[in-house]
């Protein structure tokens, strides 16, 4: 059944597997695999026959060209005829029958893909389908379904021996349309592309009309064992816990964490059978490297209040390490170092669930993937009882080398990863070029600024640049504590805390001394005095909660240790701010929490501050037109440079990075050498 060559192949490939990824019921994130036989000419000019499959570590939902490999199928299926093959020599064997070394490493299961009779075949997750597969009643429930329409296959780790026994059994029934793999997954195919997406669709959508039907019958997961808090009330709780819990989580590596308190979480977290139902195992295979195979679920009874939830937390994360160093302990038997053992999922009655990732794309996966899992619980529960790996099985699936090498495709993790930069005036000249110089170093950035759609349209370039939930853009009136409070709780609760705080926000003033009226003394107090202590004592107690340490750095100025000409207002509020860092610093020590000063001068481009009023009351401080200011500041330095926004950035990185571990209380100028202002 294989059809002529055209150049549409590939593209019809594409084009079906994102189709097909673009629904998460359908196929979890990274999961499933499809593919296309057809012939090409090879580098000789002679027509082979090859089989287009989707890359490892690839998803269905972003596949492009790039993303699937051609391999010669007349010498892949030759494997047929083989009694045994171990995952090692099927890979190194694949390897050779590729059609062009640069393209990726094909699927796992590119047997399974070969071996099947048909020009194009689909291999996904679906939740109606892995519901029948993981139900003590599957095999009965899929026979009523589809009749014999349908091949149910035992559950066998994917690899050569499962797409043997898959091709056998469908070769064996030619009238089968499907094949459903127990815990595992479906199987369907098609002459045409078209054809196989929609055998795969109503394959789908028979098992889920029927499984809708059946889960009428009775309440979902047993019915509501608490009710759910009231939205406000779930907010403040979850701002209250995910420091706290964040701290704990991240014992061995960094992690940032998501909250979902959307009506699935709410409903299985709060159920009556969750405690149970949660602690029988993964719902899917392709589940296991991304949410373990069990997710920590805390007994907490919503009236019990937030206390008694930490002290639940704490226990239950520490219980839950101890199992997970015990369950690796027990079934290692490879040279594979262990996986960070704290939980990807924890579960809270009324509250909702919390992912944790090495990033926030990889949180939020965790996530989406639990979420199917509790589609696929609910509709295995509504014909059956639910089951899953065993131990054994999970743990093989989980620290499967061919499965571990997805993991290898990620890039290298950089010097700030894991790590939360929350910045004031982040939106600005130096505030924005901080922004994309610490997102460049992997570090999530909160952008808070006064402007709050510049700082969103900052955020969705970050995120456009780095990927979903790199940067997050929030409103900040920094005089204001309630809007600070606010601003704070918006960061919590996106990433789970805060590592990195960098003090940005300004304004400027210029006058003598007799004619600076009290408003504003006040203005410059209010957000350069005020505004510094309200923000950054909510980031400290942040820190503190965390109990992991943190970086603190505060954007002063030159004018901060140098009595500036008519600037009293902002001279004086600019030496506040110095003296608040150190004192700051002396607080931060015993809790880890590192706080320092950079010192910028006269960094004109890019700044809000110099294209309004100061530059003019500046230059005529000076004597000089406004027009005549950077050549005046550069000249008046001694290196003869004028400071820019991205220079004011890598003094600030600096101070972020773990190259100043052991400095704090530090002021380091960037302003070019101004003898006057050199630190005493």
């Amino acid at each position: 059944m294989i059809v002529t060559h055209e150049v549409s192949v590939l593209q019809e490939l594409v084009e079906r597997s994102r189709r097909l990824g673009a629904d998460r019921s359908v196929c979890n994130w990274g999961g499933g695999n499809t593919s296309a036989k057809t012939t090409m000419r090879d580098h000789m000019g002679r027509e082979i026959r090859v089989m287009w499959v989707k890359g490892s570590g690839s998803d269905l939902g972003e596949a492009t060209e790039k993303s699937f490999t051609a391999l010669r199928l007349d010498e892949v299926l030759p494997l047929m005829e083989r009694e045994a093959m171990t995952d090692e020599e099927m890979v190194e064997y694949l390897a050779h029958c590729m059609v062009e070394a640069k393209h990726p490493r094909s699927s796992i299961e590119t047997l399974l893909h070969a071996f099947i009779p048909y020009a194009h075949v689909d291999h996904t997750h679906p939740d109606s389908i892995i519901a029948i597969c993981t139900s003590t009643r599957g095999r009965e429930v899929a026979k009523e379904i589809f009749g014999d329409r349908a091949v149910w296959v035992p559950y066998l780790r994917p690899g050569f021996a499962l797409s043997k026994l898959v091709a056998e059994a469908v070769r064996a029934n030619p009238q089968c349309e499907c094949v459903l793999m127990e815990k595992h997954g479906l199987i369907t195919w098609g002459d045409t592309s078209e054809a196989c997406y929609a055998n795969t669709m109503r394959i789908i959508r028979e098992a889920a009309e029927y499984i809708e039907r059946e889960a009428k019958r009775k309440p979902a997961f047993g019915g509501l064992r608490y009710e759910p808090l009231p939205a406000e009330e779930r907010r403040s709780v979850a701002v209250k816990i995910l420091p706290f819990v964040r701290g704990i989580v991240t014992e061995r590596q960094g992690a940032i964490l998501s909250f979902d308190d959307s009506p699935e979480f709410l409903e299985f977290a709060s159920s009556c059978d969750a405690p149970q139902l949660s602690q029988v195992g993964a719902a899917c295979p392709d589940h296991l490297v991304h949410t373990k195979r069990r997710p920590l679920f805390v007994d907490w009874n919503p009236s019990e209040g937030v206390e008694a939830l930490k002290e639940k937390l704490k226990d239950g994360l520490q219980a839950y390490r101890d199992a997970y160093i015990a369950y690796y302990e027990r079934n290692v038997d490879l040279d594979v170092p262990m996986h960070d053992p704290f939980p990807r999922i924890i579960l809270i009655p009324g509250l909702g669930a919390i992912g944790t990732g090495k990033n926030k794309k990889m949180a939020n996966i965790a996530l989406d993937l639990y979420r199917r899992a509790i589609a696929v619980m609910r509709g295995a529960t509504a014909i059956g009882e639910f089951v899953s790996l065993d131990e054994k099985e999970s743990f093989d699936v989980e620290y499967w080398p061919l499965e571990l090498y997805k993991l290898t495709l990620a890039p290298p993790e950089k010097e700030l990863s894991r790590k939360v930069a929350y910045i004031t005036g982040g939106a600005g000249g130096i505030g924005s070029a901080t922004a994309r110089r610490l997102a460049d170093e992997g570090a999530h950035v909160v952008i808070a600024d006064l402007a709050a759609d510049s700082a969103r349209e900052l955020a969705d370039e970050l995120c456009e640049k780095h990927g979903p939930g790199a940067a997050v853009g929030v409103a900040l009136d920094v005089t204001k504590e309630e809007a600070v409070l606010r601003s704070m709780e918006e960061a919590v609760l996106f990433y789970g805390g805060i590592d990195l705080f960098v003090s940005n926000a300004g304004l400027a003033s210029s006058a003598p001394i007799t004619e600076t009226s009290l408003a504003e003394w006040n203005k410059n107090v209010a957000v350069l005095g005020t505004g510094y202590f309200l923000t950054s004592r909510e980031a400290f107690r942040v820190m503190v909660e965390q109990g992991r340490g943190g970086a603190m750095v505060f954007v002063t100025s030159k004018n901060a240790v140098y009595a500036g000409k008519d600037a009293a207002a902002y001279s004086a509020a600019k030496a506040m701010e110095n003296h608040l860092a150190r004192c700051l610093a002396v607080e931060g020590g015993p809790h880890g929490i590192r706080v320092n000063i950079v010192l910028p001068d006269a960094v004109l481009q890019g700044s809000n501050i110099w294209n309004s009023a100061w530059r003019e009351e500046r230059a005529r401080a000076y004597g000089i037109a406004p027009e005549e200011l950077e050549d005046y500041y550069r000249k008046r330095t001694i290196l003869g440079v004028n400071i820019l926004p991205e220079d004011i950035a890598e003094a600030i990185l600096f101070f972020c990075s773990p190259r100043s571990s052991k400095t704090t209380g530090c002021m380091l100028t960037v302003d070019g050498g101004v003898a006057a202002a050199f630190p005493r």
